[in-house]
Formats: C-alpha cells, sequence, structure tokens
C-alpha cells in the first residue's frame, strides 16, 4: 500500500515518527510539510525524507483561507499520479480533502475540538480518531458524523511517548544546584488561539537569574524576541532541540499550551500550564488527574515556590500502555479499513 503523511506541524513529526517506520517495512510511505515553527528542522533530525508543499499563510484569517486553497491544489498536483492509497494526519486540514481527491481513503486524527478546520476535514474523512477524553458530543457539532468516529485509548501524548527511555541523569546534580525550566510560548500564529502575546516577560526575567531557563520558541519572531537584552541569562536555541534531550533535563516545564506541555505532564514532569484560551478536554483531564497545573496569571514568585516543592515523578504506566494500544489500533485502521465507529478502550 502506498501511504500519505502530511505533517503540518512540528508536533507531527514526533508523533508518527516511529509509525512511519513501523509502516516503511511493509509499505511505501510519501511525507508532505510545509514550513512551521520546527516542523522541518525535526524531519532533518529524524532522517525522513520529505517533500516541501506549500507555506503557511500566518495569523490572517482571510490569508488563512486563500492559502488553504491554495495548498489543496498544490497537494493534489503534486501527488497526482503517484497511486496514494491511502491518506493520514493529525490536524491536517488539507488532508482529508486531498484524499478524497485523489480517491484515497482517509484516517484523519484531531484532539482539538476548538480548531474550526475540523468542520471541513470531518466531511471528507473516512475515520475521524479522537482520544477518549474528548467529548463525541463537541466533534458531532463541528460535523463528524457518529459512524466515522473511533475513539482511541488515552492522550494523542500517549501514542509516541509509550517508547520513551529515560536516560537516567540527573539535571541538578550537588555541582548544578540550579533547577532547569523550560518554557514553551504561546502558539500565535495558530487559528484557535485567541491568547494575548508576550504575557511571560515578567516571569521570564523574574525566575532567570535563580534557574536555567530555556525558551523553545515557536518561530523566528519568537526568538527575535527572547533575545532581546532584557532576557540577558537566557538561553533560546536557534536550532530545534530532540524531545528525550529536553525531557530528560527538565525540573519544570512551563508551557502555554499545546503538545509540549502534555508531554513532560504525561512523563511525570512537573508541568504548569498557563494557556489562556478554553482548556481543550484533554488539558482538563489531566489536570483533573493530577499530571499538571493551571495557572494563567503565573508569576516568578510562585514559579520558584512551586519548584522547591515539587519533584519529577515516574510516568504513568496506565496512560502510556493505552498509548501502545493506540498506537496500534491507528495503524490496524489505516491499513485495514474494517474497523468501525465507536469506543475503543
Amino acid at each position: 500500500m502506498k501511504i500519505w503523511f502530511d505533517l503540518t506541524n512540528s508536533p507531527h513529526v514526533n508523533f508518527f515518527g516511529r509509525m512511519i517506520r513501523d509502516l516503511q517495512r511493509r509499505h511505501e510511505v510519501v511525507i508532505t510539510t510545509r514550513p512551521l515553527a520546527n516542523t522541518i528542522d525535526l524531519l532533518d533530525m529524524a532522517g525522513f525524507d520529505y517533500h516541501v508543499v506549500g507555506k503557511h499563510y500566518g495569523q490572517s484569517s482571510i490569508k488563512k483561507i486563500w492559502g488553504f486553497i491554495i495548498r489543496i491544489w498544490q497537494l493534489y498536483f503534486f501527488l497526482r499520479g503517484k497511486g496514494v492509497q491511502a491518506g493520514i494526519s493529525h490536524s491536517s486540514f488539507y488532508s482529508p480533502l486531498v484524499s478524497k481527491m485523489l480517491g484515497a481513503r482517509c484516517i484523519y486524527l484531531n484532539d482539538n475540538e476548538h480548531a474550526a478546520g475540523n468542520k471541513v476535514s470531518f466531511i471528507f474523512a473516512d475515520k475521524i480518531m479522537i482520544p477518549e477524553f474528548l467529548d463525541v458530543k463537541k466533534v458531532e457539532k463541528q460535523g463528524a458524523r457518529p459512524d466515522k468516529i473511533i475513539q482511541y485509548p488515552g492522550v494523542k501524548e500517549g501514542i509516541y511517548l509509550w517508547q520513551f527511555k529515560k536516560n537516567g541523569k540527573s539535571s541538578s546534580s550537588p555541582e548544578n544546584k540550579r533547577k532547569v525550566v523550560y518554557i514553551r510560548p504561546e502558539p500565535w500564529t495558530a487559528q484557535y488561539y485567541t491568547g494575548g502575546s508576550n504575557f511571560m516577560d515578567d516571569l521570564v526575567v523574574g525566575i532567570k537569574d535563580r534557574c536555567d531557563v530555556t525558551i523553545l520558541p515557536r518561530g523566528a519572531e519568537q526568538t527575535s524576541h527572547y533575545k532581546q537584552d532584557i532576557f540577558q541569562g537566557v538561553s533560546v536555541p536557534d536550532k530545534s532541540i530532540k524531545l528525550e534531550d529536553i525531557m530528560n533535563r527538565c525540573d519544570l516545564f512551563i508551557g502555554a499550551g499545546g503538545t509540549m506541555t502534555r508531554e513532560a505532564a504525561v512523563l511525570g514532569i512537573p508541568t504548569i500550564s498557563v494557556y489562556q484560551d478554553s482548556l481543550l478536554d484533554v488539558d482538563t483531564y489531566l489536570i483533573k488527574r493530577g499530571f499538571m497545573s493551571h495557572e494563567k496569571n503565573l508569576t516568578a514568585l510562585y514559579t520558584l515556590d512551586y519548584l522547591d516543592k515539587a519533584s519529577r515523578q515516574e510516568p504513568d504506566i496506565r496512560l502510556l500502555k493505552k498509548g501502545k494500544s493506540a498506537f496500534d489500533l491507528i495503524i490496524r485502521t489505516l491499513v485495514n479499513d474494517k474497523i468501525s465507529g465507536g469506543n475503543v478502550k
């Protein structure tokens, strides 16, 4: 079988990485991407062959709609005649429609009930896979037919973190008493995000002399912002860092929403979400279960006190086992297409 993956954002590389390698043993795989955040850097680090098709059109709603139409046709003309039999993506709004145009089946995964692009994707996808903690009624309100929906066990991050290996090293050894804090800023270009920008500046300035702080920017603009003199002493990497290198060193993760925040929480790292919009159902689940905290107005004083009291825990085995079951379910759904909609837990 020839399978097409459209990886449109940086989290998709880790999410699909193991799956792509496993499928390549028996099937032919085509990967497309676009220049957004750290996606291309991560694909290069992973050693995948890929094709850049289109670009990201920024935060403007009008430009996003126009860019959506343009990239639909760019993908179609690139893939036409290549014999694609199935398409799969996580939150690529292009994938279901282009798959339909190619006459290929499409598996569409999503865990964000606030994403407007779902309304188009749900129409054209053959199967819609969502985490068990996402309210099905919210998905149906966006146009998902019940017979298309499959709820997979656990949360999205478990689908690849079940294979995560800790290196056993402690970041805060006697030689290095300063705690290591990673901060992921807000997704300011995302369609679903309506919160403020650069609202963590005071927090970063307030903790940078007491901790080793690394900002994980989402793009060039955020990189430039955090390289200003006011943030002197803060590390702002120009290139992407491997997930395992971040998570093995991290004493505290602070995220303004998104996948990396949940990755840290699932792995037992003390985690604070400062997401400014309405929380996703999956975030609410992780907060209620005590995997992470949510503090919209996080201060430096609160952060330092939290860091003194918090300690890293072992990853939740039950959640990781669910992740492995979900991983297997996705592959079966993709290559078999004989699984009907419903809950699979």
